[in-house]
């Protein structure tokens, strides 16, 4: 059972320590409440073997209901602190309520709601607490609170339909490399001695799958090396800068899917900045902040250049502009949004734009990738269903000749 250490006040004023066990922060503030003590802190303890291997990050879905549920109470005029502790008592997710735990303590200690939250960055981002910062000083939380849970909601069904539409085209990809390698792997060479023993001529793709089979069963350090190296690769591009930098390059050369990864980024950028714009954030600083936020290192490079030509003074939509990222139209609406002082409002549209044509992009991907991926796997099938059966047609073939 969870143990939870707590300073709290006993009816006499003074101050009391211990460690309270219960199933949940909620249920350990209610008994030391039964018992007339009133916890002025109260935080989960870990015992010595309970250390974490990597930080605990927080999903975006629990973020959102988070963000969603401090703006009502906010609205409601409840106080932050009495938000805050309602909030943690429920969450399931253990890290958030950590650091909503954390939070509480730093806030009774004289804290802002932005400070407490940027000491999370596993929690919250960087974009996250710059708009809160802002939303201190102008007095609008709640509201700010609303757009950030509005965001998060989005970037949640864009990653959504994103991963959706690259997942099925991978799952049959899958399935049909297994099945080649099961035919050619182990049925296949069943029949190769039968083959020796007859002497039989056999044409030239059941030669070619026979080759293939060798390599899982007298050659099988060939695969073996390239799977090796194969995961090599793959962890080198997730873990390192250069190999990520690498990666991100390959991703955008891909037909298709350029398209779908490049209106992802876009939208999120977008989305990003005009949130950040809205909530009174100076533009450098958000340009900054939505900058290091974006996840591809091509278009980091070359908005931290576009970045650097706004300081200079050359405004904020002839920088973007020469990065060739954006299209015609997102191009005019920085440029009306410039000059007309509508920039936040431009940005949202843009945002909304590169959504709906990301849902375009990604219907049109799906349609036309099922029946070829079905055309594909039918031909791979296929090969090997014909090497199997020309290569009984030349072992009866020979058979007869001999007879």
């Amino acid at each position: 059972m969870p143990r939870f250490a707590y300073t709290a006040i006993d009816t006499s004023g003074s101050l009391v320590e211990g460690i309270s066990k219960a199933e949940t922060i909620a249920s350990a503030r209610a008994a030391l409440l039964a018992q007339d003590l009133y916890p002025t802190k109260l935080a989960e303890k870990r015992g010595l073997l309970q250390f974490e291997i990597t930080k605990e990050k927080v999903k975006k879905k629990e973020l959102m209901h988070f963000t969603r549920q401090l703006a009502v109470f906010v609205r409601a005029g409840i106080p932050i602190t009495s938000a805050l502790e309602t909030i943690g008592d429920e969450t399931q997710d253990t890290a958030l309520r950590r650091a909503i735990t954390a939070m509480v303590e730093e806030l009774r200690n004289g804290g802002t709601l932005s400070a407490a939250a940027a000491k999370h960055p596993q929690v919250f981002p960087n974009y996250y607490v710059g708009i809160l910062q802002s939303a201190e000083l102008t007095g609008r939380l709640d509201e700010t609170l609303d757009s950030l849970a509005a965001y998060l909601n989005r970037e949640i069904e864009t990653r959504a339909k994103v991963v959706n539409a690259l997942s099925y085209p991978a799952v049959v990809m899958v399935m049909a490399v297994v099945t080649v390698i099961i035919l050619a792997g182990y049925v296949l060479p069943k029949f190769k001695p039968l083959f020796t023993e007859l002497n039989a001529d056999l044409p030239l793709p059941t030669r070619m799958l026979l080759g293939v089979a060798s390599l899982f069963s007298t050659y099988v350090y060939i695969p073996g090396l390239v799977i090796m190296l194969v995961i090599g690769a793959v962890v080198w591009m997730m873990k390192s800068a250069t190999g990520r930098r690498v990666k991100d390059r390959l991703v955008l050369r891909i037909p298709v899917i350029k398209g779908i990864i490049e209106y992802a980024i876009l939208e999120r950028f977008c989305r990003i900045l005009g949130a950040m714009v809205r909530a009174g954030v100076p533009l450098p600083d958000g340009m900054q902040t939505t900058t290091e936020a974006t996840s591809n290192a091509v278009y980091r490079e070359r908005l931290t250049v576009a970045r650097e030509e706004m300081m200079k003074g050359a405004g904020f939509s002839a920088p973007l502009a020469a990065t060739e990222l954006f299209p015609g139209a997102a191009k005019q609406m920085f440029k009306v949004g410039e000059e007309t002082g509508t920039l936040d409002e431009q940005l949202v549209a843009a945002s909304e734009y590169f959504d709906t044509e990301l849902e375009v992009r990604i219907k049109r991907f799906t349609t036309m990738f099922e029946p070829l991926m079905i055309i594909g796997v039918g031909l791979m099938v296929g090969f090997v269903a014909v090497a199997l059966v020309s290569a009984m047609y030349g072992v009866l073939g020979g058979v007869k000749d001999g007879a």
